[in-house]
């Protein structure tokens, strides 16, 4: 190897230039030529990939070559061209999923849908319920403990008090996290309190990026001291299941995926078919009511719009 030749990580995405931190700094990169010629209907390049890069001019790079991704996040994008996969952020170890167990009221729903997403894309899943100290840990474990029953990792934070943070953080030293949830629970307020300037730049991106159309779309994760990146996603909200179909769902909830070989019928949908497996395990309390409620609505969206 060259001492123009270099590899990193990329960690930002912006108007065309992609932003590589290597062992010798961080470099703004444009994408080689021949890379670009490639006919693909999806990002070639996307934050989180690793890349082969050479220096070529005042400190500015050429990426040379994309190693095959893991993982990632993607959903679809509308172009004159016709539908384009567009990569939000690639080689996840964990997607944070953050709730708050009260003021906002939790949704259960979006979990659900979040978990399911999360589980397509063979992504492991830590829930973070935030707010603790406004209802106490047992009242927050009562609403979250069928996700704990599931093996789902689950920790308990409060903001406000510092509660469970040095836990949450722990689960993201040395990891890449993209962190996902709705308005209100406390995200930037939990990034604060692990490393002080880490919520507010993600506050400033959004800003940035969301605040109107046609502002500039940009992409990045953030580093965090004791290592690791964090990456905050809210365009997940927005995703659908468009690639998925309907008699594949239950592979998707762990709680039903074990029980699908046992029911009469090889094409059940676990709604009215006699001899359901799934049906029966919800009778006998072995599957959460609420969460054969969200299959059931998802596998209904998935049936008359492909969207959940």
């Amino acid at each position: 190897m060259n001492k123009h030749s270099l590899e990193g990580l990329v960690i930002r995405k912006q108007s065309g230039f992609y932003w590589v931190q290597t062992a010798e700094g961080l470099f703004p990169c444009k994408l080689r030529g021949r890379l670009k010629r490639v006919s693909i209907a999806e990002d070639i390049v996307a934050v989180g990939d690793h890349v082969s890069m050479n220096l070529v001019l005042d400190g500015i790079g050429v990426i040379e070559k994309i190693e095959p991704r893991k993982n990632a996040f993607h959903r679809l994008a509308p172009t004159a061209r016709g539908e384009f996969k567009q990569v939000l952020l690639a080689n996840l170890d964990q997607a944070v999923f953050v709730f708050a167990c009260t003021q906002p009221d939790p949704s259960l729903r979006m979990l659900d849908r979040f978990l399911v997403i999360a589980e397509k894309h063979q992504i492991p899943s830590l829930i973070v319920v935030n707010k603790v100290d406004l209802l106490s840990k047992n009242k927050a474990r009562q609403i979250f403990s069928m996700y704990e029953s599931l093996h789902y990792a689950t920790v308990y934070t409060s903001a406000k008090t510092g509660k469970g943070i040095r836990s949450l953080e722990k689960q993201l030293i040395g990891k890449t996290s993209a962190f996902v949830g709705p308005s209100g629970v406390g995200k930037t307020s939990l990034l604060n309190y692990i490393q002080p300037e880490l919520g507010l730049n993600v506050r400033d991106l959004k800003k940035a990026t969301y605040k109107g159309h046609h502002t500039t779309v940009v992409r990045e994760m953030f580093a965090l001291e004791k290592g690791g990146y964090v990456a905050d996603m809210p365009g997940l909200r927005q995703l659908s299941l468009w690639d998925t179909q309907p008699e594949e769902l239950d592979g998707y909830f762990p709680e039903l995926r074990e029980l699908v070989a046992e029911c009469q019928f090889n094409d059940c949908s676990h709604r009215s078919e006699p001899g359901c497996a799934v049906k029966k395990a919800v009778k006998e309390g072995r599957v959460h009511p609420k969460r054969y409620e969200s299959y059931l609505r998802m596998r209904a969206g998935i049936e008359k719009s492909d969207v959940v």
